[in-house]
């Protein structure tokens, strides 16, 4: 859509940094060692270089074994626990990732705590602590994700009545319940293109289910321009096809329901198992932007709005993404290949 490629301020940005599945790489430059002990390091609020320590509990999980440290989870909890430094430490790096993301573009907040607890009770806990918590630290609205129902609606429950309506992420055919959820609290909803018993296969599965979706939305009296279309985003890596079944759906989606309603998705997922994710992922968002999606759920500090649709169309990089996406580039082979020899100058984090 043209106003958000001239204007990226108008592009709808989820920001998905305050989730606890999210992770950064033991042998990444966020993670270093001070004083003996394993630290993640972060700027906080007031521009300030800190730190915040990995406890010895993560160290026996099988998430460090493979290299991986969820650092939203270890601030979650350490900041859950009490009183003391290590919880005002950990509130704060809450508090930075909030903060990041709203000075990077971001419009909602996605908070998710499904991989906090094995324990639902445990994650209804987490959500209605972390909701009160990013509602003093940020004024932008919150969007409460969770594959279960239940966790949304603490979520929903927690959010004070601020001005900011928040969102419902997400509702879909197999949990139609959750649009009853959206109308109690006066809540946007994302719908997804996801089917009664597992995902779409193609671009036809998506637009009926996700119009399905729609219609039952509409029917419950949500406004048009209150519901967020996710016509789900596959890796491109599993499937050369895949970055095209959305797109098109996203396309068709569009021409259906006009200019009001919204779509989004996961643009990341695109990216799985590909190398220098970013240059695909940011690709991919103005891809998804010239077929009618008006937002997705995104890292904006990773990539901000004004940053994806400045680049450069010209380059290397976006011309290899592109074919990739648009299934022109069989198992990704040229892209690939042309990332391993250094080819491309832009791209960056994979």
């Amino acid at each position: 859509m043209v106003s958000i490629q001239n204007n990226p301020g108008n592009y709808i940005a989820i920001g998905e940094n305050i989730h606890t599945t999210r992770v950064l790489l033991r042998k990444g430059k966020r993670i270093a060692e001070s004083d003996g002990q394993e630290v993640i390091l972060y700027q906080a609020v007031d521009g300030s270089s800190r730190q915040l320590h990995i406890p010895d509990s993560v160290k026996t999980t099988q998430d460090y074994d493979e290299g991986r440290v969820k650092h939203v989870k270890i601030a979650l909890a350490a900041a859950m626990a009490g009183s003391g430094e290590e919880a005002e430490n950990s509130l704060a790096y809450l508090r930075a990732l909030a903060h990041h993301q709203e000075q990077a573009g971001a419009t909602f907040l996605d908070i998710n705590v499904d991989e906090f607890s094995l324990k639902s009770s445990e994650q209804k806990s987490a959500m209605q602590w972390l909701v009160g918590a990013v509602q003093k630290m940020s004024d932008l609205p919150l969007s409460i994700d969770s594959s279960d129902v239940e966790v949304i609606q603490v979520g929903l429950e927690a959010c004070q009545n601020t001005g900011a309506r928040p969102m419902l992420n997400s509702a879909s055919l197999e949990r139609l319940e959750a649009l009853g959820l959206a109308v109690v609290h006066n809540a946007q909803v994302v719908v997804t293109a996801a089917g009664e018993r597992g995902m779409p296969s193609n671009t036809e599965e998506r637009v009926a289910n996700a119009s399905r979706m729609v219609d039952a939305a509409l029917n419950k009296g949500i406004a048009r321009d209150d519901i967020h279309i996710d016509p789900l985003v596959f890796p491109i890596s599993v499937d050369k096809d895949f970055g095209l079944h959305c797109l098109d759906a996203i396309r068709d989606l569009r021409a259906k329901y006009g200019p009001e309603i919204h779509i989004t998705g996961g643009m990341s997922n695109v990216s799985f198992g590909i190398p220098g994710r970013k240059v695909v992922n940011d690709t991919f968002v103005i891809l998804a932007v010239a077929a009618g999606a008006d937002g997705g759920i995104i890292d904006p500090v990773l990539s901000s709005p004004s940053e994806i649709f400045a680049m450069d169309r010209e380059s290397l990089g976006y011309r290899l993404a592109k074919d990739m996406l648009l299934g022109k580039d069989e198992h990704c082979k040229n892209y690939i290949r042309a990332w391993r020899k250094g080819e491309m100058k832009a791209g960056a984090a994979s």
